[in-house]
């Protein structure tokens, strides 16, 4: 950027960047696209990425590649991680090797746990990007190299820590999920990469199903970390090694709640024991997305001694309020049927509510055309089916 240019993002980024678009002048000293697309990445870095933000010499790449790269508090994630399977030696002694370095977030909350690190990116655009940006965030220890990852890793020298964030879009822009259809594709890269550093971590789409996914990795998998901010799931996390594992870690991240065990261990299946009857139930439970996720519901009722209402309705009550539950806690104003009657009892008073359906043959919309009620307010309904096959609705508040 030219000092005009420069100058004028300082002046203007608090703006709406579609009425800059249509309000400034052409043709002056200020290259307009750019200054438009450096406004654009800031206002979304101010959110997702307020460190890069509060940093003023940072440049941002065009909008696909904000939209994509890691938020703040999933990259610090990834570092904690990256900690914690490598040990206290990797910040005198390691190296880390980040294959996909797209606009190069991960790699530079990671790089601070290594002694070393390599940033390798195919497009030399985001290269020259992340020359710039590691230099401006102060990282003096990345170095950047513009290669295919496919091609660096079979010619790298030996790391700590190898990181791929496999591209999840195909030659023509569409989106993909399953891992053999991503670029690189790190089914096969694997054994190759393993061959280099005893950890591999990789980054994938939510939208997997993790179980596949570790039947892919034939049994390399150490730990998935299913990773989600605001009880939005935003990625699966694999740490991989080199030797086999019959039952890899699991664990459920959602902002500061952190649930983990043992694949396939008893406690992910036995049934809970004393755990309240229906009628008992004073309190409401629903899971944060990374539980849903991973659907390890038995383990829940056991840990927390609550009960799901019915074995897909994916909902928790308990006598007792848990202060600690993974999710959200609501208190259980009313139950009823789908009876008319009982309807009108339970929801008097009620002229808007928050409307959620789980196991129930009603979508959200039908059901609240269905009950009269406008959205929001401090009333929230769940809709679901118990285990003899009753339609319920459950009248409740936020537990403070």
């Amino acid at each position: 950027m030219n000092e005009e240019t420069r100058a004028f993002v300082a002046a203007h980024r608090m703006e709406n960047v579609r009425d800059l678009a249509l309000h400034a002048k052409r043709g002056g000293p200020v290259d307009m696209p750019v200054a438009l697309d450096q406004i654009a990445g800031w206002q979304t870095a101010r959110v997702k990425l307020p460190d890069w933000a509060a940093c003023d010499g940072v440049i941002y790449p065009p909008h696909l590649s904000m939209e994509q790269c890691s938020s703040q508090a999933t990259a610090r994630y990834k570092a904690e991680v990256a900690r914690r399977v490598t040990g206290d030696d990797a910040a005198a002694n390691g190296s880390l090797v980040d294959l996909t370095g797209g606009f190069g977030v991960d790699c530079s909350y990671m790089a601070r746990v290594f002694a070393h690190a390599t940033y390798v990116e195919r497009q030399p655009h985001l290269c020259e990007l992340a020359e710039h940006n590691m230099a401006a965030l102060g990282l003096r220890n990345v170095a950047v190299v513009n290669d295919e990852a496919e091609r660096f890793a079979g010619a790298m020298d030996p790391a700590t820590l190898v990181f791929l964030d496999p591209a999840r879009r195909d030659a023509h822009g569409a989106r993909t999920y399953a891992i053999a259809d991503c670029t690189p594709n790190v089914l096969e890269l694997i054994d190759t990469l393993l061959e280099k550093a005893p950890h591999v971590m990789v980054k994938l789409s939510p939208m997997l199903d993790w179980h596949k996914t570790l039947e892919d990795f034939d049994g390399l998998v150490h730990e998935i970390h299913i990773v989600s901010a605001g009880d939005e799931c935003k990625e699966l996390l694999l740490v991989i090694g080199r030797e086999r594992r019959t039952s890899p870690r699991m664990v459920c991240v959602d902002d500061g709640s952190v649930i983990d065990y043992a694949i396939d261990s008893a406690d992910t299946c036995a049934p809970a024991e004393n755990a309240p009857a229906l009628a008992e139930a004073r309190f409401l439970y629903e899971p944060n997305a990374s539980i849903m996720k991973a659907g390890c519901f038995a383990l829940i009722e056991r840990r927390f001694g609550v009960r799901q209402i019915a074995p897909n309705s994916h909902l928790f009550t308990s006598v007792e309020p848990v202060a600690d539950f993974p999710g959200r806690s609501f208190a259980i104003d009313a139950v009823c049927t789908m009876n008319k009657r009982e309807l009108r009892s339970a929801l008097e008073g009620v002229a808007k509510a928050n409307i959620a359906v789980r196991n129930f043959p009603m979508p959200v919309a039908a059901l609240r055309r269905k009950l009269k009620l406008k959205d929001g307010g401090d009333t929230y309904l769940f809709a679901t089916t118990s285990p003899s096959g009753e339609h319920l609705l459950f009248r409740t508040h936020k537990q403070s």
